[in-house]
């Protein structure tokens, strides 16, 4: 899934690849992508994008102050091309949701598809004026990137802190993979209770929060929409690693499966070597 530092990748370069180019059409291939009605996508061709920005995980794309704001969620990707093909969708043909047509005014229409792999479906597309129209960003949490953010006040909850880190009211932008690699860096536990760290465990926590994210922001920064996927894999030290070794102690990286995903954890680093139980509801093997 998309986290923060991958969705303001394709922010900043989107930004710089879209910005002053005018909608040509917005097509879409996919019943259920679009969630809204007014103002019709119809409305778009001919306006202009004057920005693109971020809100947790959601892609805002301002075309004259109506917003196209899309919400990758698992499995979508934005993908940039220099030359669209002419053909225009077909519905459920590919994995294409939806297409978004651009003029540059040099030359071929430019774009950019939005894709979902797999057969759960999540992919959302809002055309809404203002993004605070959007549920899922009016409830979003504070951003752990924004000048002024605290998460000391955020962590009165008894709750893992797993759960707390991936909450999008609570904090937004953080899923899966960042959280187990900002525990990791914190050196606690996936089911370690909130309301319950210490002093010295919320002083790792925001350290670690902070300078996960900020260094892999700066390790997306500049490259194109079709790396960020393969560079987030790369920089990650225990996330989807189960078996290899721990880059900071060399035990082997764990990991506890849920239905429909898994955390990944170091024991050594984390637990005190224990293992975590294979079920959410259990804190540590007898």
């Amino acid at each position: 899934m998309p986290e923060l530092p991958e969705v303001n990748g394709l922010i900043e370069f989107l930004r710089a690849e879209a910005v002053g180019s005018v909608v040509v059409g917005v097509e879409l291939a996919s019943f259920s992508v679009l969630k809204t009605f007014d103002p019709p996508v119809t409305s778009l061709p001919g306006l202009t994008i004057t920005d693109v920005t971020r809100h947790g995980k959601f892609i805002d794309i301002d075309v004259d102050g109506i917003h196209i704001v899309v919400h990758l969620a698992k499995a979508g990707w934005l993908r940039w091309s220099d030359k669209l093909p002419d053909t225009k969708l077909k519905l459920g043909a590919s994995n294409i949701a939806a297409r978004v047509r651009l003029d540059k005014g040099d030359g071929p229409t430019v774009g950019f598809d939005v894709t979902e792999a797999g057969t759960r479906k999540g992919l959302a597309m809002y055309v809404v004026r203002s993004p605070s129209d959007v549920p899922g960003i009016a409830a979003l949490g504070p951003d752990p990137l924004e000048p002024g953010f605290e998460l000391r006040p955020l962590l009165g909850r008894k709750m893992q802190v797993k759960r707390l880190l991936r909450d999008q009211k609570i904090i937004a932008g953080v899923g899966n993979a960042y959280s187990d690699e900002i525990l990791h860096a914190a050196k606690l536990s996936p089911f370690a209770i909130a309301d319950s760290l210490d002093e010295d465990e919320i002083v790792r926590l925001e350290a670690a929060l902070h300078d996960v994210l900020s260094e892999a922001v700066e390790e997306a920064r500049g490259k194109p929409a079709s790396d960020l996927k393969d560079d987030k894999r790369t920089r990650m030290r225990v996330h989807g690693r189960t078996g290899e070794a721990c880059p900071v102690c060399g035990d082997a990286v764990r990991e506890v499966s849920y239905a429909t995903s898994s955390l990944q954890y170091c024991a050594t680093c984390q637990t005190g070597g224990k293992p975590l139980k294979d079920r959410s509801t259990s804190k540590f093997l007898k």
